[in-house]
Order: C-alpha cells, then sequence, then structure tokens
C-alpha cells in the first residue's frame, strides 16, 4: 500500500502578496487588540476592538465558525497555552495574556498571535515571552537559508536551549503550518529538534510560524469547552506567530509592516518584497 503526505500549495507572487494584504490588516487588528489590554478589561473586549477593524476593512475572519469556534480570536491567559476562548473573564495585573488571531482577503489566511503581559508582571514571565518571541523570529530567519521544514525548528530549539536561566520547555502537542487558500495546511512546523526533515523548501510555499514555550511541564490538557488548551501543572505559557511568504528571491513576513526587516536584520537577515 502506497501512502502519501498532504499535497503542499505552492503560491503565486500575485496570491502571496494578496496574503501580504491580509496580514497587515491583521497586525493592525492585533495592534488594537493589545493597545486594549488593560486591568478591569475582559477577553471578550479585546475580541471587540479586534473584529471592529477587521469589520471595518470589509475582510473575513479564519477563527470565527472554524470547526464551531464562536469567537474572532482566541484570548489565552497564564496557564492556558493556547485556543482560550473569550468572555466575562477580567484582566488583572500580571496576567500573561496570548492574543491570537487570523482573517481573510479575497480567500487568502494571514494568521498571528502577540503575547501580552498586563501591566508589571513577573520578570520570569516578561523573559518567558521574550525567549518565546525571539525563537520566533530565529525561526523564520532560519527559513530564509533552510533547505528542509525542519530546519526552522531545530532553530527555534537551538536558541531556547542556549538561553541562560531556568529551562524553558518547548511543547510539542501544537506546531505551526502552512497556510494559504486555507487557515491550517501541510506541513506542519514542528518547533523543536527532530529527526523528521520535513519536505524540502521551494518559492511558494508560505508558513505560520508560532512556538509555544512554558515556564513548567510539557503535559498539557483540553478543557470541558473542547478548545481551551492548559498546562496541567498550572505553569504559565507564552505563544508568538508570524506568517511568512517564501518566494524566488527571499522571504517576507506576511503579517509584520515592514516585512520583518528591524527584527531578522539583528540576526542577518535581508528580507526582499514579494516581487510584482
Amino acid at each position: 500500500m502506497a501512502f502519501h503526505s498532504p499535497r503542499i500549495e505552492y503560491k503565486t507572487n500575485a496570491q502571496m502578496r494578496i496574503m501580504q494584504e491580509a496580514g497587515e490588516l491583521l497586525s493592525r487588528a492585533l495592534d488594537a487588540a493589545v493597545a486594549a489590554v488593560a486591568p478591569g478589561v475582559t477577553t471578550d473586549e479585546l475580541d471587540a476592538v479586534f473584529a471592529a477593524v477587521v469589520d471595518e476593512a470589509g475582510a473575513q475572519y479564519n477563527f470565527l465558525g472554524y470547526h464551531g469556534y464562536p469567537k474572532h480570536i482566541c484570548a489565552s491567559v497564564n496557564d492556558e497555552v493556547v485556543h482560550g476562548i473569550p468572555g466575562p473573564r477580567v484582566l488583572e495585573p500580571g496576567d500573561v495574556v496570548k492574543i491570537d488571531g487570523g482573517c481573510i482577503v479575497r480567500g487568502w489566511n494571514a494568521d498571528s498571535a502577540r503575547t501580552v503581559i498586563v501591566g508589571e508582571g513577573d520578570p520570569e514571565d516578561e523573559r518567558l515571552s521574550e525567549v518565546t518571541r525571539m525563537a520566533m523570529w530565529h525561526g523564520i530567519a532560519a527559513l530564509a537559508t533552510a533547505k528542509y521544514v525542519g530546519d526552522i525548528g531545530d532553530a527555534i530549539d537551538d536558541y531556547v536551549s542556549s538561553q541562560k536561566g531556568k529551562p524553558l520547555g518547548i511543547l510539542e502537542d501544537y506546531c505551526g503550518h502552512g497556510i494559504g487558500s486555507q487557515m491550517h495546511m501541510a506541513p506542519d512546523v514542528l518547533n523543536y529538534r527532530s529527526k523528521h526533515r520535513g519536505p524540502k523548501i521551494k518559492p511558494g510555499m508560505c508558513f505560520a510560524i508560532e512556538p509555544m514555550l512554558v515556564r513548567g511541564g510539557l503535559e498539557t490538557a483540553v478543557l470541558e469547552d473542547d478548545w481551551t488548551v492548559v498546562t496541567t501543572d498550572g505553569a504559565r505559557a507564552s505563544q508568538w506567530e508570524h506568517s511568512v511568504a517564501v518566494h524566488r528571491e527571499g522571504i517576507w513576513v506576511l503579517t509584520a509592516p515592514d516585512g520583518g526587516a528591524s527584527e531578522l536584520s539583528k540576526l542577518g537577515v535581508t528580507v526582499v518584497p514579494i516581487p510584482a
């Protein structure tokens, strides 16, 4: 019996430029949601702020209704790693909030996430978020010269493992993914070193690179809402994510206003706009 890997979608430059439009809109919507984070604000209010930006642009949502998901964003707090459903929960000083959102422009998807500390946070939570953020950027930087998808996870793992201080764990049950005409597509993008190299990197591939790190153990559970993923030991978690395009002349971060130039230049990578 023959086994076949899921088909990878290769985009044209024109299609990736539409994804860039979606990414730029998503960045603005996340900017608004992040700016609204404050003690006393509910996660439902963050959802409404995000939705208002997307609605004004006349775009569609890729989270709302996805396998029955009821909101526009995921808002995961503290030990909630991902897929937290916005609701009446009131944010408190020191909370670690993961805001994950997406949108669709003319049939093409964007997906991005950020971690926000409410007010003045625990220094270890600040470190958790910053290491996760930089792990994402190291993974993106690796994509610029990667031969295989697995090189991304190698770079993320190497960066996290090199950090001084109390070790942080990289979740293995959840990973990044391909993105394009659908939000979740082949291939999986692991956030850790693996013997599996994954498919070869080729122009037209687009990826959502999203490391998730925890301060404690790697075991997670899904709550009764069938969505919210929590750490079983109650340890706090961080998630950062960008959607990235690979074209014949280089890479471009679709969900960063400058294509990722300011962050990637620090890592020796020059981004290249998607050609017309």
